[in-house]
């Protein structure tokens, strides 16, 4: 019990550890929570992508990918141009204060809202490497606590997101103005860009 307690510790603080960073994904999480914008939908995807991209990690499936490295390639410049789309859109949000809106206002599609957190999550090679590869090999080293080491790093990205997601309506009184907003956007959009420019440059 106590070696299992271990590996799934070591799991959560592993996975924290690489969830924890300024992102596309985080940014997408934060503006939704911020907005109340479909949240619970956002942090179900996240979450379950995450748990989903860990147990491929965990059963084996990274080392195969490693043999075609070229598939990689694709999904950078395929998620390196989504990114720079997002950015774009973000840094227009910027430059027209009446496009923002303060949370509890009007809010985008749900459905438009699910597939680009689905394609921030899935087009993101970095999150490849994060739960697949590095999760996945670290978590080899465990043998037959593998995967209570990945349920460990599920766990983490699910206390993770949620927190993001849902805690991000504490920021709602100081985000009711529009200059606000246009801080927020003008660091998503840099973030976007940034990392759509690094993926594109590195594919």
């Amino acid at each position: 019990m106590t070696n299992a307690l271990t590996a799934a510790a070591a799991g959560f603080g592993t996975g924290l550890s690489l969830i924890v960073a300024i992102g596309a994904q985080n940014a997408f999480v934060l503006r939704q929570g911020i907005r109340r914008d479909a949240v619970f939908a956002v942090v179900g995807i996240c979450a379950v992508s995450d748990a989903a991209l860990i147990a491929l990690g965990v059963g084996g499936v990274g080392a195969l990918v490693v043999a075609r490295p070229e598939a990689l390639t694709v999904v950078g410049l395929i998620g390196g141009g989504f990114l720079l789309v997002y950015g774009v859109l973000a840094v227009r949000r910027v430059l027209r204060p009446s496009a923002l809106e303060a949370a509890g206002g009007p809010t985008g599609s749900r459905r438009r809202t699910v597939l680009t957190c689905l394609a921030m999550t899935w087009l993101n090679p970095h999150v490849y490497l994060d739960t697949v590869f590095l999760l996945g090999s670290l978590a080899a080293d465990r043998g037959q606590l593998r995967w209570t080491f990945g349920l460990g790093a599920a766990l983490a990205s699910l206390c993770w997101f949620a927190a993001l997601g849902f805690g991000a309506r504490l920021l709602g009184r100081f985000l009711a103005r529009p200059s606000s907003w246009r801080v927020l956007d003008g660091l998503v959009a840099a973030t976007m860009i940034g990392m759509g420019t690094l993926l594109i440059a590195g594919a």
